[in-house]
């Protein structure tokens, strides 16, 4: 394993450190918020402000990225993560009732806000640690599933943290690991600032250019994923209320039914990763089996329900991980290999503008919908209307196909 190699390695453990502690924390703040209100719009109001700030700032956060460089708009929105998880902390102590849900739900916020610019600088930043193009395909994939091993082992923390020491420590210990990922870029990493673009003042260096140079295939590929959020993506804001009715009503309940979400997604992070050259070449088949395979998923629950069926209904959450976090990771991976590296940051936040400003908006109409449907009656109407959506896509864009970029 040569240093370069070291350097990815280093990069991929430190970010999957300090995904697991803030999935501690979100795990952590949903069940206080469930636990104070009981209401699913609040725990989809607590999702949405987690994702829903990409509608705005994504974009800025791209142009910001191409213009100023990756690695201090990475600097800069690490800062701003650990700064917001010490208000989500210091909320529990000082705080209770309905100011406390403000400060938590402010906190979840400017964590969404920050890691709009993370994200977004990371894409671009992962680019400079490889040493071959080709590798950067499979690089950016095993983030996926870095990622979701952060969800597989956050969860259970946050809970058990929550049972034995209290919602403060759960909260405390989230923003704790913000910092490993700055020492992490501030003092280990050296990467090849040389291959870096960056782009110059003017209309080049707006978003609306980096959409129309895209190209079609980017372009399609970002609004069919926005509707396929739109449609399947709300799961993660629900899951309080998902996993008190099919588990039961304690801390973790709700830890074990994240974890299966997240095993699903580790196991369709590690299908991508295996072919993710083949695979981001061919967006219309990636894209289009996602959403069936979460629309399926979501017809099973509509369709089995209660204790008796509790192994098809773990099953479908499964699959559920599964699609959602291909369809993520999927979107990210073509939006990359496919764009020239100038507009990388800003092809990157266009990719979070379409998938969590799809999904954000539709966890609030998934907890719309239940409060008139049922969960089973939501997960029939949206699990229907994507099976429709990936249908389609598959039967006519499963021949489309992406050039992928040298550089």
């Amino acid at each position: 394993m040569n240093w370069r190699t070291h350097q990815r390695t280093t990069f991929l453990v430190a970010s999957g450190l300090s995904t697991a502690g803030s999935f501690a924390g979100l795990t952590a703040k949903g069940w206080i918020l469930m636990d104070g209100s009981g209401n699913a719009l609040v725990l989809a109001l607590h999702f949405a402000v987690l994702a829903l700030p990409a509608l705005l700032v994504s974009g800025p956060a791209g142009v910001a990225t191409d213009k100023l460089g990756c690695e201090a708009v990475l600097i800069r929105s690490q800062w701003g993560l650990f700064a917001a998880g010490i208000l989500g902390a210091v909320a529990i102590p000082l705080s209770n009732g309905d100011l406390q849900v403000v400060l938590l739900l402010l906190s979840t916020l400017l964590v969404g806000i920050a890691s709009s610019y993370e994200l977004t600088a990371r894409n671009k930043y992962c680019a400079l640690l490889v040493e071959d193009p080709q590798q950067l395909a499979p690089y950016l994939t095993s983030f996926s599933v870095v990622f979701n091993v952060g969800k597989l082992v956050g969860p259970p923390i946050g809970g058990w943290l929550l049972a034995w020491t209290g919602a403060g420590t759960a909260l405390a210990i989230d923003a704790a690991t913000y910092l490993i990922p700055i020492a992490s870029v501030l003092w280990l990493l050296h990467p090849n600032r040389g291959l870096e673009q960056r782009s110059v003042a003017g209309a080049s260096s707006g978003l609306r250019a980096a959409w129309r140079g895209s190209g079609p295939v980017l372009r399609h590929v970002l609004i069919y994923t926005a509707l396929a959020c739109l449609l399947g993506f709300f799961h993660p804001g629900l899951a309080p209320l998902m996993a008190r009715d099919l588990l039961g009503p304690s801390p973790q309940s709700l830890g074990l039914f994240t974890s299966v979400l997240a095993a699903g997604s580790i196991s369709g992070g590690l299908v991508l990763q295996r072919h993710s050259r083949w695979l981001s070449q061919r967006p219309g088949l990636l894209l289009g089996t996602c959403t069936l395979i979460t629309a399926t998923a979501q017809l099973a629950m509509a369709a089995f329900s209660g204790p008796e069926t509790l192994g098809i209904g773990l099953a479908a959450t499964f699959a559920v991980g599964a699609g959602t976090a291909s369809l993520l990771a999927g979107v990210n991976l073509i939006s990359q290999v496919g764009s020239s590296m100038a507009i990388r940051g800003r092809m990157a936040g266009l990719s979070q503008i379409a998938f969590l400003g799809g999904g954000g908006l539709s966890g609030l109409l998934a907890a719309a919908m239940s409060l008139t449907l049922g969960l089973q009656g939501t997960f029939a109407v949206l699990g229907a209307a994507g099976f429709v959506l990936g249908l389609q896509e598959l039967i006519s864009r499963r021949g489309l196909r992406l050039k992928l970029r040298s550089v």
